[in-house]
């Protein structure tokens, strides 16, 4: 068995960095780093660097929740390396070693140290994959929420802690040594995921300098990106996996399916690296490409996970092969999703939609329904409801399906499924939501009452009725004959 570190890549069996990572600079400062982002914009530098470029956008990670921890003193042991696996639907594996983080900073030991890293001349791009819930807007506002406790501790302390504090203290910094500012790149699954970005950091920097808040939105760019990759949370089977069939002593390695995508605006206040010549597709407006993905796929997985879970399945490819759900997720990309997408030259709508379903059945990537499920109130509004509400903008509105899922979730949260185990419910609403879950026998509407989740859709009668009758069957037939009559 082989320690993952500099000094033993030359005795692995594995891919490995060609490049001499003592040569990397730090160029890029990446918040979030999970196993989404190491298998994905991590993997694109890598690639980069394999070729012999982007020896200036080496990454810094960086953590701010307790969680990322073990993140840290895993990447801190091992040289910031790791092991990445894509898992084929055949069975077989496909491992490298990832070398392009080449430092991490967990930001609750010394905040100062990653906004003076930040502040380096050398960083051109601050990156994010936070989740959605990450980005402190309120659902049906869509304002920064100024009442976080975290921000109101933030703009009252020169020590920040959320990502919000630490990088508009650094950009702060740059200005006050005469710098350009860096780029702040999204990858979260979120629409216009660069605008949400921009119109947080600028709430949340108006709030403490009204100044520097301004001098922000003029001067920093906030590109929009889509990215796609299937990238569920590594498990201890991953790590046995890694030191079983390639004799790696790895504490923190990530599996990943085939698939792989990232469209990216072009649009950079300080250079970028070049993602083109590695896959990635540079573009002028990258909304097209966002709908689709959050439509079809995110969307698809909120229709599968809930009515999966309640019917007895744990895992993804379980659900996709059953032919109902099948059915069901298809009708629903074809007939309820497509018709609020735009127009995407080049893109065969048909065969990505089929290509999703072959995804999603992977058996060897094991994605659980619990991951899917889990922060709910974050992504169904901004994946699903959308959907929901243009159609209802439409002469014919198709909601049945979409309406369905809602229904579903509303089930879930009950906590409880059909075979009577106990659900755990992971949501940062979670006990708001399952007491209102709890009170649907005398209320079957109460969970579409909450307006700070679904808006003003209580009011439109056609919401009502199909969310009722969906809700009445899960209760009375359970989620597979939910599906055969939704399908």
């Amino acid at each position: 068995m082989i320690t993952l570190s500099n000094q033993s890549l030359s005795q692995l069996s594995v891919e490995v960095p060609k490049y001499d990572r003592q040569k990397v600079k730090v160029g890029i400062v990446h918040f979030g780093v999970g196993a989404f982002h190491r298998v994905h914009q991590a993997m694109y530098l890598d690639d980069l660097l394999n070729a012999g470029e982007a020896f200036d956008y080496g990454i810094c990670g960086v953590g701010v929740m307790p969680s990322d921890v073990k993140m840290r003193d895993a990447l801190k042991a091992q040289d910031c390396l790791y092991t990445m696996v894509i898992k084929h639907p055949d069975g077989h594996y496909q491992a490298r070693v990832i070398g392009s983080i080449v430092d991490y900073l967990f930001a609750p030991d010394n905040p100062k140290a990653v906004i003076e890293c930040m502040a380096s001349e050398t960083v051109k791009i601050v990156s994010l994959t936070i989740t959605e819930g990450g980005y402190n807007f309120d659902h049906v506002t869509g304002e920064f929420n100024l009442d976080n406790p975290t921000i109101i501790h933030d703009l009252n302390s020169d020590e920040p802690k959320s990502a919000f504090g630490l990088i508009t203290s650094a950009l702060a910094l740059r200005r006050q040594k005469g710098l350009a500012p860096f780029t702040i790149q999204s990858c979260d699954n979120i629409q216009g995921n660069g605008d949400v970005a921009k119109k947080m950091f600028v709430a949340y920097a108006k709030a403490k300098d009204l100044d520097l808040g301004n001098w922000i939105e003029g001067n920093v760019a906030f590109p929009n990106s889509m990215v796609d990759r299937i990238a569920p949370v590594t498990t201890p089977d991953d790590i046995q996996m890694v030191q079983d069939r390639f004799e790696i002593n790895d504490a923190f390695p990530s599996v990943c399916e085939p698939f792989c995508q990232w469209v990216i605006e072009d649009h950079f206040t300080s250079g970028r690296p070049n993602y083109e010549k590695v896959g990635a597709q540079l573009v002028d407006d990258v909304e097209a490409y966002e709908l689709m993905k959050l439509r079809l796929l995110n969307a698809s997985h909120q229709a599968l996970t809930y009515f999966g879970y309640l019917a007895g399945y744990r895992y993804a490819h379980e659900v996709c092969s059953d032919s109902d759900f099948v059915e069901f997720l298809l009708n629903y990309m074809d007939l309820e999703a497509t018709p609020t997408l735009r127009p995407i030259e080049g893109i065969d709508l048909h065969a990505y939609k089929r290509t999703l379903i072959e995804r999603f059945a992977n058996p060897e990537v094991r994605d659980t329904l619990a991951r899917l499920c889990a922060e709910s109130s974050d992504r169904i509004p901004k994946w699903l409801l959308p959907v929901i509400r243009e159609q209802l903008a439409m002469a014919n509105p198709a909601i049945k399906r979409s309406v369905a899922v809602v229904a579903s979730w509303a089930r879930y949260a009950e906590g409880k499924d059909e075979q009577g185990h106990d659900i755990v419910v992971v949501d940062r609403l979670k006990d708001e939501l399952m007491a209102i879950a709890a009170t649907q026998e005398t209320d079957e509407l109460a969970f579409i009452r909450n307006r700070n989740v679904f808006g003003d859709l209580i009011d439109n009668a056609y919401f009502v009725e199909c969310y009722q009758e969906a809700l009445r069957m899960l209760k009375s037939q359970g989620a597979k004959q939910t599906v055969i009559q939704f399908k």
